[in-house]
């Protein structure tokens, strides 16, 4: 009871305040601003011929994140180990990391048109470069906060840099990698609707149909788009907490994860 009360009234309390807004501070002419929950669900969910191209557009747009995080995955963990071996490494990689954190993804994204053409490559271009500095950020920290007493213990044995790498510094960075990953992870998906409002040839994905709905003032079929894409964010930010908590359940942090994905 105490894991699924609290969300459970919190969504029924959202749900009265969205009923309360649309029907009480809303004239009938004025609330397609914000149509009623139920009207959502019968025109854009239970309607056929509007839900087939929701999930369509969802399937491309999840496909876009999900190859974007991967890149992502692989250039950061593998930048963050390169990072941890020498600090000069580390000085000269880092500012660009925190330097493409900075800058504007929207601002490059006529630019990727440019160069990359308006489809497949650019979205997943913009979702990877989205997701990438939260895995460096906390593949770096966790590849460094191997405990002193431990890297001794190493040096005593006389284990080499590469055991010392595959043996200490990955298993105990496992718990900050997949906190990258959740974050980065929900980056991605955002990356890959924001891909959509700027690169609208070819199969549209979700973003792509968020804003040919807003064009046309189909706020129903919008706001089902828009709560599709939030599902798919947390679904995935989910299922990554729980791949942590089986992954690193030997970690204290574990049992944080543990306890996440219960609540």
């Amino acid at each position: 009871m105490r894991r699924f009360v609290p969300p459970v009234l919190v969504f029924l309390l959202v749900l009265a305040a969205w009923y309360a807004v649309s029907y009480l501070g809303l004239s009938a002419d004025r609330r397609f601003l914000l149509p009623p929950p139920d009207a959502v669900v019968r025109v854009a969910f239970l309607d056929p011929d509007n839900l087939g191209p929701l999930l369509a557009a969802l399937a491309l747009s999840a496909e876009v994140a999900m190859i974007g995080l991967a890149i992502a995955f692989v250039l950061g963990v593998a930048s963050a180990v390169l990072m941890s071996q020498a600090r000069w490494i580390e000085r000269s990689l880092y500012p660009y990391a925190v330097v493409l954190q900075t800058i504007p993804i929207l601002a490059l994204v006529p630019l990727f048109g440019f160069w990359f053409g308006f489809g497949l490559p650019s979205r997943v271009l913009v979702c990877a470069l989205i997701a990438l500095f939260p895995l460096i950020a906390n593949t770096l920290h966790g590849l460094r906060s191997a405990e002193r007493v431990h890297h001794d213990l190493f040096t005593l044995y006389g284990a080499n840099r590469r055991a010392r790498l595959w043996k200490l510094q990955l298993p105990g960075a496992l718990p900050s990698v997949f906190t990258g990953l959740r974050v980065s992870a929900g980056l991605a998906v955002v990356g890959a609707v924001v891909g959509d409002f700027f690169f609208k040839q070819g199969e549209p994905g979700i973003g792509m149909l968020i804003d040919v709905y807003r064009a046309g003032l189909q706020s129903e079929q919008m706001f089902a788009a828009v709560l599709l894409a939030s599902a798919f964010g947390v679904i995935v930010f989910w299922a990554f907490g729980l791949l942590a908590a089986r992954v690193t359940g030997w970690h204290d942090s574990a049992a944080g994860d543990r306890q996440g994905v219960k609540r």
